[in-house]
């Protein structure tokens, strides 16, 4: 008989046993979730920062008075976050018959009346010094493109250009493939476009510039149409995060009451 009582109560126990173990794992599932989520907000904030930092930075470059462009010297040191959106100016002569298109839906013109579909035009321009920049002379709708029917933005001889430095774009997931042949392309991409150009990789900057409008005041291409936005949602994603992490929280202790309640009356029901 007392054996019988014996194996009873271990019986009885193991459930509460095996419910403590589940509970245990799922705290510690738990704990790591919140971790993550928490750290996932965190991480949003910073970038909130960074972002705000940034957009503080390129407001100021953008309406800053035009400095020299940087000599071939420095190009090798130049980071993009300290160069981006900086106002430049140089000197030099376009090598029209160079010139590569660019794929660009503009829908909110700031340089001019022309917008819809069409490209921005990518033209060489060679300094005295030997070096090569190439420069995104501005947007030209479809109807335009044609280089017969913009003649007059087609300048020759030296010529002054003030525009914002930009960095080198790769291709995404979703960018379509460039069209060397039929010369449309869809990434600004300084080392493809150096080669296509048939240009010295040596001697051409590893940046592009942005012309603005200053070039030739109402002629194509249409210059100053740099976008500058950058879309800052990270205050939503790091409420979220937050917000995630708070719910998990909550659910977390409701099922450890409830557990704890049922460890309770359990121990109730076998006294």
């Amino acid at each position: 008989m007392k054996n019988d009582a014996s194996a009873v109560n271990q019986l009885s126990g193991l459930p509460s046993r095996f419910g403590r173990i589940k509970l245990m794992i799922a705290l510690i599932l738990a704990g790591g979730a919140f971790l993550t989520l928490m750290s996932l907000g965190v991480w949003q904030l910073n970038r909130l920062a960074w972002k705000e930092d940034l957009i503080a930075r390129v407001t100021d470059r953008v309406d800053k008075a035009p400095v020299p462009l940087p000599s071939m010297t420095e190009w090798a040191e130049l980071q993009p976050e300290e160069y981006q959106y900086r106002r430049v100016t140089m000197m030099g002569r376009f090598l029209h018959d160079r010139e590569i298109h660019v794929y660009m839906v503009l829908s909110t013109p700031r340089g001019g009346a022309w917008r819809g579909q069409g490209v921005w035009v990518m033209t060489p321009l060679e300094q005295d010094d030997g070096t090569t920049i190439i420069v995104n002379r501005g947007f030209v709708p479809d109807e335009a493109k044609a280089t017969a029917a913009r003649d007059a933005g087609q300048v020759k001889g030296l010529v002054t250009v003030t525009g914002l430095m930009r960095m080198s774009e790769k291709p995404n997931f979703a960018s379509p493939e460039d069209d060397v042949a039929g010369n449309l392309w869809y990434t600004r991409d300084v080392a493809k476009m150096t080669r296509a150009m048939w240009l010295e990789r040596e001697t051409t900057a590893p940046f592009f510039v942005d012309a603005d409008a200053s070039l030739i005041p109402g002629a194509s291409p249409q210059g100053g149409e740099t976008r500058i936005s950058f879309p800052n949602r990270h205050l939503g994603y790091a409420i979220t995060w937050f917000g995630l992490a708070l719910s998990l929280l909550t659910v977390g202790l409701a099922y450890g009451l409830k557990q704890r309640r049922k460890g309770g009356s359990s121990l109730t029901e076998a006294e």
